[in-house]
Order: C-alpha cells, then structure tokens, then sequence
C-alpha cells in the first residue's frame, strides 16, 4: 500500500496513541525553517503583541498568541498540508484552527512552563472532549541546556488533572504530578530546527528556564476536531473552516514576498 506524503504509518499512529506523542524529523526543511526563524524575529508586530508569564521561579516567559491563521507565513505553516493532514488522522476527524503562538524563550532569561496539560486550560472554554492536537514546530534548536519540552511518557492516560495557579500560570496538581512521574519515563524532547512534535491535548508537559547563550524559539499550532466544537464561546475560535495550503506554499509566499 502506497502511503502518501503527508500520512501517518500505522505504527506512527500506535506510537501516538501509547505515548500521547509522536516526534516527526525535518518536517520543514532547513531554508523553510530558517526564513520562519528569520522572518519572526524581524517581526515588530510579533514582538510588540508579545507578553510575559511569570513562572513563579523568578523567570518569565514571553509569547505572542494569535487565533485565525492568515495569508502570511504564520498561516502558510499552521495551514500546511504536512501538518493539518497528519492532525486529521490522529483526531479522527477534521481539524479546524484553535490558535497558534510563537514561544520565545530568550537565552539565559526566558522562563520555564509548570507542568501542565492543554486541556487543563481549554476545558474551561466549552471544549467537552480532550480530542484536540498541539503541533510544536522548532524554529531554533531546542536542548536540555536551553530548556527543551519534557513530557511524561503516557501520560494522558490519565485524563484531565486538576490545574491550579503557579505564578502567572495555570500548572497541574503538583502532588498527582509527583505521583505520575514515579510510575512514567520522563523524556527530554530534543529537537532540531523543523522537527515538529505532534502531542495529545492530556500530555503532561513542561519546559525548563533558558540559562544557555542560545535561544528557544518554538511555533505551537494547535487544533480542535471539528466534532468538538465548543458549547459556548471561550478565549478560542468555535468552528471555523481551515482552508489548506500545499507544501509549496511556504517557498512561493517568500517569491512572492521578494519579488
């Protein structure tokens, strides 16, 4: 059987549902990733909607949250075929836009995240079921040293843990935390520039402050199923179409761009 380009193996698909992650390599290539890294840290708007997070550390983490994917080269990534195709088969469903942010964990101040599940965050938005994706895209290289994403493997088998205010954000209970982390593999998520982890909306997951001379950029789409839909309104989109874009689309929005 001929998979196409764009598809999950069934054993990616395996991977996933046992860990509640899938780490997929080089899913953008090198200049792709490059003219992302280059372009959003040009960015003033970027920059300028940007805002902090204490992480009741001492340190802060400063992101820039936006929810409908447009015409620049933010929606040319977070609309990509590589990407939305692969969240259909792992939801099961078709996926619409919930939001994206661009995580800029500066080097040696950027600040860590509490352990945390996303949908410890977006149950309160009317979402019933855990059955969205988050898509971490590296724009800089992520290492242990800079504060890379830690996850417990499994981990959301658990279902949705009571989170609870740490600093300025919102972190699991500590005490079940504990509890997990003795009976799951803790595992540093090391990756290159494109790499792309898919992971489950119930993954627990957390990052390390920054105290290395390098920067840890990341762009995060996140995606609801279609079938999903909230409620009631909340803090992020109820159903909206996701218009795709193919793979090319990156390197022709830069022609068109410099042309």
């Amino acid at each position: 059987m001929m998979i196409e380009a764009n598809s999950l193996t069934t054993e990616d698909l395996e991977t996933y549902e046992r860990d509640g992650y899938l780490l997929v390599p080089r899913l953008f290539a090198a200049e792709e990733i490059t003219l992302l890294r280059d372009t959003a840290k040009r960015d003033r708007a970027l920059d300028q909607q940007a805002y902090g997070r204490n992480d009741g550390e001492g340190g802060t983490v400063r992101l820039s949250l936006w929810n409908h994917p447009g015409d620049d080269l933010y929606g040319m990534f977070s609309r990509n075929r590589r990407i939305v195709d692969r969240v259909e088969q792992l939801l099961c469903d078709e996926p619409y836009h919930y939001h994206s942010k661009m995580i800029m964990k500066e080097a040696r101040t950027g600040g860590a995240w509490a352990w945390h599940q996303d949908y410890g965050y977006w149950y309160d938005n009317g979402v019933l079921f855990p059955n969205l994706c988050s898509v971490f895209v590296a724009v800089d290289p992520a290492t242990r040293e800079n504060g890379c994403l830690q996850v417990l493997r499994g981990s959301h088998h658990l279902g949705r843990i009571r989170h609870l205010k740490t600093g300025d954000q919102t972190g699991a209970d500590p005490e079940r935390v504990a509890a997990a982390a003795e009976r799951m593999e803790l595992v540093y998520v090391e990756m290159k520039p494109g790499d792309a982890l898919f992971f489950h909306a119930n993954l627990l997951h957390r990052s390390d402050q920054n105290h290395s001379a390098n920067d840890r950029w990341a762009m995060v789409c996140c995606y609801n199923a279609r079938s999903n839909d909230p409620y009631r309104d909340g803090k992020h989109p109820r159903y909206t179409p996701l218009v795709r874009v193919e793979d090319e689309a990156i390197r022709e929005w830069h022609h068109q761009t410099t042309v």
